[in-house]
């Protein structure tokens, strides 16, 4: 074998298991799972369950990440009349259960690094009916940075474009449901000290059809180890839509008849507080 040929080998020899480990690299994998539940009982009841999961895999160059969660909020009011007369009677019971919130979603995300900076895409639903909104799916792709990662915390920031088919519950006839748009996002956490941690994430959307349309999701939230698959979470989230989905309201005149019903906007803004458990695995 001449020197050349011999020198080619150890140089193939010494590329290819560098590639191969490169392209193999396997993503490091967690989970963590909150739980929270609320229920009263007596002469009124009502209990609320949160539950809300997420998988994330990352190595040096890819990270993939898939959330879902929900909540779902009810009540019951018990009305009691009496039959009978003053010194002898019966009590009937009559109990009134509505549901009074429904929050669900689903959502998930695929970044690559490109030099200093990564690229990534996206794909989410939510429901959320008490907002007027029957199911809206959404499609998102676009670049953004790291600017901070340590140990001590993380700051990043990305740009992306959307495309968005949104269907209400009582859908107006003459609306396009699909749109398209512009997402921009701002994540930070920082360790408060060894067991506490602190995040907080916001996303603002933009309907590039309707630019009235503008919606923004706000999440913080802090999290303390019990130990070191155990810890206990406040959460504040705050939705805020400048165009919210209109929902049918009873119309009465001024002699409280009812004549029919109209078309009223949601509130802009809901909140929501939540304590919860959180499991790692």
């Amino acid at each position: 074998m001449s020197k050349a040929a011999y020198t080619g080998m150890v140089v193939v020899a010494a590329l290819v298991p560098a590639s191969v480990h490169a392209q193999a690299d396997p993503f490091v994998w967690e989970n963590a799972t909150e739980f929270s539940y609320v229920a009263t009982a007596g002469n009124s009841s009502s209990n609320t369950l949160g539950l809300k999961t997420s998988l994330v895999g990352s190595n040096e160059a890819r990270g993939f990440k898939l959330e879902l969660g929900g909540i779902r909020a009810s009540s019951s009011i018990t009305t009691r009349t009496a039959v009978g007369t003053t010194t002898v009677w019966v009590v009937n019971e009559v109990v009134d259960s509505k549901r009074s919130a429904e929050n669900y979603f689903a959502r998930s995300r695929y970044d690559q690094a490109v030099g200093g900076a990564f690229a990534f895409g996206g794909a989410g639903w939510e429901r959320n009916t008490f907002s007027g909104v029957s199911h809206r799916v959404s499609l998102v792709a676009g670049m953004g940075k790291t600017w901070v990662e340590g140990e001590g915390g993380r700051f990043k920031t990305d740009l992306g474009g959307t495309y968005t088919i949104e269907k209400d519950v009582e859908p107006d006839p003459l609306d396009n449901e699909g749109f398209g748009g512009v997402r921009a996002t701002i994540e930070g956490s920082r360790a408060l000290n060894t067991t506490t941690d602190l995040t907080t994430t916001l996303v603002l959307d933009e309907n590039l059809r309707d630019t009235e349309d503008l919606r923004l999701d706000w999440v913080a939230s802090i999290a303390i180890a019990l130990t070191e698959g155990l810890a206990f979470k406040t959460s504040y989230q705050m939705l805020f839509d400048n165009d919210p989905a209109k929902t049918s309201i009873p119309l009465f005149d001024a002699g409280n008849t009812m004549t029919g019903t109209v078309q009223n906007p949601s509130q802009k803004v809901d909140s929501l507080l939540t304590l919860s458990l959180v499991i790692k695995l």
